[in-house]
C-alpha cells in the first residue's frame, strides 16, 4: 500500500513527532538528551527554522516548527542522521533508531497553535515523570522565562499580556488530544524503574547491550522480566525487541537456558 502523502501546512508550521523504532528508549543518559538539544540548534542555524517548544521523551520527541530556507522532511533527515550516527557510534550499535517516517501535522491557526505548545510541554505531567511543566528538565518550558535559548518564544508569548497569564494557560488541567505516540497499557512499573529493573535481571546497561545478547540468554531475560511484573509492550519498547519476538517469547512454555 502506497504512503499516504504528508498534510502541507498552509503557515508552513508542523507539530512534529520522532519516535524510537518499536518504541524502544532513544535516550539512555542526560548526554544523550542534551546532544539531541545541540543538534536542534545547530540545524536551527543551518536550515533556519523556527522551533517554538520542545519536549525530549525516553523514547519519543515533539517539536513544533516552523519551516525555513529547507523542506521538513530534509530538516529532520538532517537532526535523526545526526543524532543517529552519535547514538550508534556510542552505544557501538547498528541500524536504525527511529521509526522510518516521522508523524507530523499543519498547525493552521492561532488556537491549535497554543494548544499544541501547552500539549507538547504538558507531556511528561501527562506521563507521570513529572507532577508540574516546570519540573521536566528536557523541554524549553525555562526558555519562557530568563532562561533564554535558541527556541523562538516570542510567538507565543505574544499571545499572552504577561508570563502569569501563560503560566496559567500552560498549568492548566486539560483533556486536549494532539498527534502522540500510540496509547500503551496502564502498569504499575513506569519505564525508569523498568531500565533498572531489566540492568538489575540482565547486568545490561542499555537496551544497544540487550540487542547483542545472544538468542537463548535473552529469551531467558525476556521471561524473567515477564515473572517480575514488566509487559510485553514495556519490555519491548526499553529493550527494542520487537513486541511480536517478546510476545513470542513470553507464551513459549518451554524455559530457555541461561548458559
Amino acid at each position: 500500500m502506497p504512503r499516504k502523502a504528508r498534510i502541507v501546512s498552509q503557515t508552513n508550521v508542523y507539530h512534529i513527532m520522532l519516535s524510537g523504532i518499536n518504541q524502544q528508549i532513544i535516550f539512555e543518559e542526560e548526554e544523550d538528551f542534551q546532544y539531541f538539544v545541540t543538534i536542534l540548534s545547530k540545524y536551527k542555524e543551518i536550515c533556519e527554522y523556527k522551533i517554538y517548544t520542545y519536549c525530549l521523551m525516553n523514547n519519543h520527541i515533539h517539536l513544533l516548527l516552523e519551516e525555513g530556507t529547507e523542506p521538513l522532511a530534509k530538516i529532520i533527515k538532517r537532526i535523526c542522521d545526526k543524532y543517529v550516527y552519535w547514538y550508534n557510534h556510542k552505544y557501538n550499535r547498528i541500524g536504525p533508531l527511529f521509526q522510518d517516517r516521522f508523524r507530523s501535522e499543519p498547525v493552521e491557526t492561532e488556537e491549535y497553535f497554543l494548544s499544541v505548545v501547552r500539549y507538547i510541554l504538558q507531556n511528561p505531567v501527562k506521563a507521570g515523570i513529572v507532577s508540574s511543566v516546570n519540573q521536566y528538565k528536557w523541554c524549553n518550558y525555562a526558555a519562557f522565562g530568563r532562561e533564554k535559548d535558541f527556541t523562538d518564544t516570542e510567538k507565543v508569548l505574544s499571545f499572552f499580556s504577561g508570563r502569569e497569564q501563560f503560566l496559567s494557560f500552560i498549568n492548566a488541567n486539560t483533556s486536549e488530544k494532539c498527534l502522540d505516540v500510540s496509547p500503551t497499557n496502564y502498569t504499575f512499573i513506569s519505564d525508569e524503574t523498568g531500565k533498572k529493573i531489566i540492568q538489575k535481571v540482565s547486568g545490561c546497561a542499555n537496551a544497544s547491550e540487550f540487542q547483542k545478547l545472544e538468542r537463548n540468554v535473552r529469551n531467558f531475560y525476556i521471561k524473567e522480566l515477564r515473572k517480575v511484573g514488566l509487559s510485553i509492550r514495556q519490555i519491548s519498547r526499553l529493550t527494542g525487541i520487537s513486541k511480536s519476538v517478546v510476545g513470542s517469547v513470553s507464551n513459549d512454555k518451554k524455559t530457555p537456558s541461561h548458559q
